[in-house]
């Protein structure tokens, strides 16, 4: 089944739609792999693809495209604000096995947005019409769309959903933050809802989805037709699955403490390339991050996985930590349940 008729197939079966996020030197080829191993997503998405007029497609981001491990449709995401070179793109892209091509509206990285670009662009409703416009003339299969409630406010969302249906788009992706809130708690789920009502096409929910039961009352609420999880997905690996679970009335399993241990293992072997020790232990830390806030309340996982300089110290830490047999739920500690009316 060619990749668009797959994505056909998804957008049309009941059940929501899990999507893994794009993420920005995350996910790659290895790491899609690795997320397979522990259940997958059912829908992958880029890093997404730098686009400029001298910009050519990024050979290690197309692999995860032309070498997809996951069997599951993948999308393409491009960044970028010049039309002429976004058409060209999504054109080269095209006749690769992507599912459908994705525009950018979120990235809250400075670097990004002050060259107006990602979440940059939500400063400028005008310029994305004039976007949306060129690639939904050029695009011949599905095109899509990630964007964030806004750059530094959120009233501006109510212009952009008109903006989005203008151009029949396929699928809005809505990351309930705007750029300048980054990643901080007070994600306005509320608006993820009203574009799920206003839109006709499907919307994925995305931000802060932590457990089985966030994702069940989501979906729930706000009445989306799928997630999209990111930080989620990489502290705990097993989250589609136990979303599925859920969904069907089953049992979610937990892993121990002791699978999450092998998880650590299998993740220093995917993320790490050949070359020197503390360059592959500072990549695990990244991802650290994410996980450490799962591993225990104080803080002391992370104050000393930061301070790790080997291998062997930074795995002895885990193993101190993780070498147990207790369900673990991976859920940050001290964070609070997903509210669909939270403003």
């Amino acid at each position: 089944m060619l990749p668009t008729e797959q994505l056909t197939e998804l957008l049309t079966r009941a059940g929501p739609i899990l999507a893994l996020a794009p993420m920005q030197d995350v996910t790659d080829l290895p790491f899609m792999k690795l997320m397979t191993r522990y259940g997958g997503a059912d829908l992958y998405y880029t890093e997404y693809f730098r686009v400029h007029p001298d910009s050519c497609l990024e050979k290690p981001i197309l692999r995860s495209v032309d070498e997809n491990p996951t069997g599951r449709p993948v999308i393409a995401q491009m960044i970028g604000n010049d039309i002429p070179s976004l058409v060209r793109s999504a054109k080269e892209l095209m006749q690769h096995p992507v599912a459908a091509i994705d525009l950018n509206l979120g990235c809250p990285a400075p670097v990004v947005y002050k060259k107006c670009a990602g979440g940059g662009l939500l400063r400028e409703p005008e310029r994305i019409d004039r976007i949306l416009g060129a690639l939904r003339e050029a695009v011949t299969i599905r095109f899509t769309v990630k964007t964030r409630i806004g750059f530094d406010d959120e009233r501006v969302f109510d212009e952009l959903l008109p903006t989005f249906a203008r151009h029949h788009i396929d699928l809005l992706t809505v990351h309930g933050r705007t750029v300048l809130q980054m990643y901080r708690d007070g994600v306005r789920y509320d608006l993820i809802g009203h574009a799920a009502a206003f839109m006709n096409c499907p919307v994925l929910a995305n931000g802060n989805i932590a457990s089985a039961e966030d994702a069940a009352r989501l979906v729930k609420e706000t009445k989306v037709r799928g997630l999209m999880i990111g930080r989620g997905a990489i502290r705990n690996p097993w989250l589609f699955d136990q979303i599925r679970a859920h969904n069907k009335g089953e049992p979610v399993v937990m892993p121990t403490g002791r699978q999450v241990l092998a998880y650590l293992h299998d993740l220093y072997e995917t993320v790490t390339e050949p070359g020197p020790e503390h360059s592959q232990v500072n990549k695990l830390k990244k991802y650290l991050n994410f996980i450490g806030v799962g591993v225990e309340p104080t803080g002391q996982f992370l104050h000393g996985m930061r301070r790790a300089t080997t291998r062997a110290g930074l795995f002895a830490l885990c193993t101190e930590y993780l070498d147990h047999g207790e369900p673990m739920p991976l859920v940050p500690f001290g964070s609070s349940p997903v509210v669909a009316c939270a403003a």
